[in-house]
């Protein structure tokens, strides 16, 4: 079989509710309640009990095939089954039906610090880990200087890792999962913990791998940028089904049409999720919201966004700034912006805004959008506020700044240019 691996009609299922609890006390007392037609004491507060044997497909006949030196992405929405694919080819758990085929030694990272023990050292659980992984003791002795070098942490390798932080949990894990003889590496999502510059050390190990050892690469990750540079091939999951396996532009074109918010350029604001905070002082409410001379939500990296606002307000207010906080696809809140302050008259009013997407890495995002009056004490009165105003996406070119998921943490950008209010 010329095929590193290869997955022939796999499905993944799980028995939901009946069994399975904390303990085996647990287990009967629910088991009791359920015979008396009792509430189950076990249940958490506004939580419901599963219907009996009602089961749930996490994969449902995926096939698919990996050839050595193949760096395969491999991505879709929380809860499309990227991860129960992963421990199925990790062997974590087995298949419910079908068969997977693996033709080489699996390196696998599918959690910060797993196989880690937090009382030990890290250099004891550079043994560790490395012996879970199949690396022999005499292995890990001839990288083991390699290992901590390309960890950055040398000077706390004595040091037990329930000291370390997450990003020194995962420099280490990554290192030991990375220097393993392996011709696969698996990894889910590990590297949004560590700083920038150790995650493009990362993606350069893992491009190594895959161009110059001829390694197989599998690679879960919600930043596409990072998938993009790595990947040679891209697969699409949805809701357990592969809908997708091939061209990774084509793969994330796909990913970025599969969210409801995408592609829109009006936005009608007047039924949407209000914020809790919203003081509805009888100022003036959001109703709608344009993407000015644009035909979809897509914008190249620096171009200008403009957006046409609708405001109806019930009297003149003096004061007033927009506020946009952006958040990342997966709801990382990325930034936060404002505007200057305005007065914004009674009755319906089109403000204008710029805003300039240099600011942001490419990626998708969505946006709550709110308006507030200024007090002259500093203090602020929030008018009206939309969870989910609209979406966009960012597509980079050749090497531009990826968005590093909850590392760089919440940015504040550049004002807003308030364009017209009329």
């Amino acid at each position: 079989m010329d095929d590193m691996i290869f997955i022939d009609n796999v499905s993944k299922e799980y028995r939901l509710g009946a069994i399975g609890g904390a303990t085996l006390k647990g287990d009967l007392q629910s088991w009791v309640a359920k015979v008396r037609h009792k509430e189950d004491p076990n249940l958490k507060i506004g939580e419901t009990a599963y219907k009996k044997n009602e089961r749930f497909l996490a994969l449902e006949d995926v096939s698919f095939s990996v050839k050595p030196g193949e760096a395969l992405g491999i991505i879709g929405h929380n809860g499309a089954g990227k991860s129960t694919l992963l421990k199925l080819i990790s062997r974590v758990t087995a298949p419910s039906k079908g068969d997977i085929y693996l033709n080489g030694r699996v390196a696998s990272m599918l959690e910060v610090g797993t196989g880690f023990h937090p009382e030990l050292t890290g250099r004891e659980n550079v043994y560790l880990n490395g012996a879970i992984l199949g690396m022999s003791k005499n292995e890990i002795d001839r990288k083991f200087d390699e290992i901590v070098e390309f960890s950055e942490i040398p000077q706390f390798i004595d040091t037990p890792v329930k000291r370390y932080s997450s990003g020194m949990y995962v420099k280490l894990a990554f290192s030991v999962a990375a220097h393993l003889d392996s011709e696969i590496m698996i990894m889910d999502e590990v590297l949004a913990v560590g700083d920038v510059a150790f995650q493009k050390k990362s993606l350069g190990k893992m491009g190594d791998a895959a161009n110059k050892q001829n390694r197989t690469v599998l690679y879960v990750s919600h930043n596409m940028g990072t998938v993009k540079r790595l990947c040679s091939k891209c697969a699409v999951l949805d809701k357990g089904h592969l809908i997708y396996l091939g061209d990774v532009d084509t793969a994330i074109g796909l990913y970025a049409g599969m969210r409801d918010r995408s592609m829109g350029t009006y936005f009608d604001l007047t039924n949407g999720k209000r914020c809790d905070d919203t003081h509805p002082v009888g100022g003036a409410k959001l109703v709608d919201l344009t993407l000015v001379g644009k035909e979809d939500n897509n914008f190249k990296n620096g171009e200008m966004m403009r957006l046409e606002i609708g405001v109806d307000a019930e009297k003149t207010v003096e004061n007033m700034e927009v506020m946009m906080i952006v958040f990342y696809e997966d709801d990382t809140r990325v930034g936060t912006t404002f505007s200057k302050k305005i007065t914004i008259p009674a009755g319906k009013r089109k403000v204008t805004v710029d805003f300039d997407t240099s600011v942001i890495p490419e990626g998708m995002y969505f946006t709550e959008l709110s308006i507030n009056e200024r007090k002259e004490n500093g203090s602020t009165v929030r008018h009206d506020s939309v969870e989910e105003a609209f979406s966009f996406v960012i597509k980079g070119e050749e090497e531009t700044k990826q968005w590093k998921s909850a590392v760089w943490g919440h940015t504040m950008y550049p004002l807003l240019d308030i364009i017209d209010v009329q």
